[in-house]
């Protein structure tokens, strides 16, 4: 048996450890929602000019929803879009049978955000990335 790093592995080589584990995890955990575990989304903001001002990126996974990337522009901040994207990810989370919405924040970015919207802080690593904190939170849905 041999180990190898691989810093481009082939879509072949990630196929089977993602295949291999799903497999695994099938056992224990079924899926309950509308989506297989790994489907991406995202909600889109555009201006007038039809230029992406902001969005979410997200994926599913078992039975929550993951909030991968949360993004708007600066002139888009404090506009009332970032909690009316929230409250669309919400209701889509919930018509498809999600039950949970989690993410993770750094020090500087969303924190109060998130908890003004009744998230979580349910974990934290200090000086990660160096000189900061990340947040993990989570809302059930």
């Amino acid at each position: 048996m041999k180990v190898k790093l691989s810093v481009s592995p082939s879509e072949e080589e990630l196929k089977a450890i993602g295949d291999g584990i799903a497999a695994f995890n099938e056992q224990f955990l079924p899926n309950d929602s509308a989506f297989d575990s790994g489907f991406r989304f995202a909600l889109i903001v555009r201006n007038d000019s039809g230029d992406i001002v902001g969005g979410i990126q997200a994926s599913v996974v078992w039975s929550y929803c993951v909030l991968e990337l949360l993004w708007l522009s600066e002139e888009t901040r404090g506009s009332g879009v970032g909690s009316k994207l929230m409250h669309q990810l919400e209701d889509f989370a919930k018509e498809k049978g999600l039950h949970q919405i989690r993410t993770e924040t750094l020090d500087f970015q969303a924190k109060p955000f998130y908890e003004k919207l009744g998230y979580r802080v349910y974990g934290e690593l200090e000086n990660i990335p160096k000189g900061h904190t990340t947040y993990f939170l989570a809302k059930d849905i």
